[in-house]
């Protein structure tokens, strides 16, 4: 027996997730032009909605249960699409225009995220069944946000750029914090905490203390560091396993 065709409010409310995470898309074009502009804090901002929408998306199509809701739409394939738009290809001009590497170095390095991550969101196992990502999740909006804002030495940063281009392909799993198993909670306070901090940063761009600036690294670190030890426990059961056959 089929399921019961879902009533039009639910499917009203499928459509208004699909249309919000649609809607980096034209904020992914509007950073675009700031970046055009040079206007580096309207490009954050604009970069910034892109982030908190794709926090939530994913959250809000399995409550409505989109996929049994509006079953022709494939909501998957439309996140991955505006996913590649705004989390490598508007980085990728940033870097490009925005003078954050040497000149020289600028449009090979744009040119290498764009050409990692349409690998990395191409694998089959970008995201795994046990809800990981695989390499280096591309969040190269936040990465040139703390290039920017933390001034480094442009060298500095091509060489962190194209450390993360090489970690695209390193099978390496990341946590998906609002599908993770372990702490979960706590690493999604963490982040909203660390997502306000960072609003905020973006609201007082030119005049944020450098201390809070520096602080504000430790959900990135913490992420990075929770993902590697998971990864490592992981596959320390993976051989246990093996070895128990």
């Amino acid at each position: 027996m089929s399921a019961p065709a879902a009533g039009p409010l639910r499917r009203a409310a499928g459509w208004g997730v699909h249309l919000l995470t649609a809607s980096s898309a034209p904020a992914g074009l509007l950073a675009v032009l700031a970046i055009w502009r040079g206007d580096a804090p309207t490009a954050f901002l604009w970069m910034a909605y892109t982030l908190v929408v794709d926090s939530i998306d994913g959250t809000l199509a399995r409550a409505v249960g989109v996929k049994q809701v509006i079953p022709t739409f494939d909501g998957t394939k439309l996140d991955d699409i505006v996913d590649y738009f705004t989390y490598a290809v508007v980085p990728a001009l940033f870097l490009a225009h925005m003078d954050v590497v040497p000149r020289g170095t600028a449009v090979p390095l744009a040119s290498g995220v764009v050409l990692a991550s349409a690998y990395g969101f191409s694998q089959t196992a970008a995201k795994t069944p046990d809800h990981y990502f695989t390499g280096f999740p591309s969040y190269w909006n936040i990465l040139v946000f703390y290039l920017y804002a933390l001034q480094w030495p442009r060298t500095l940063n091509a060489a962190i750029v194209l450390l993360l281009i090489v970690g695209v392909f390193v099978p390496m799993r990341y946590i998906y914090p609002s599908r993770m198993h372990v702490l979960r909670g706590f690493t999604i306070a963490f982040g909203v905490v660390w997502g306000i901090t960072v609003l905020y940063m973006l609201a007082h761009l030119n005049g944020t203390p450098r201390s809070l600036l520096v602080a504000s690294l430790l959900f990135p670190a913490y992420y990075v560091g929770l993902s590697i030890v998971l990864h490592l426990r992981d596959a320390a059961r993976s051989r246990s396993v093996a070895a128990a056959r």
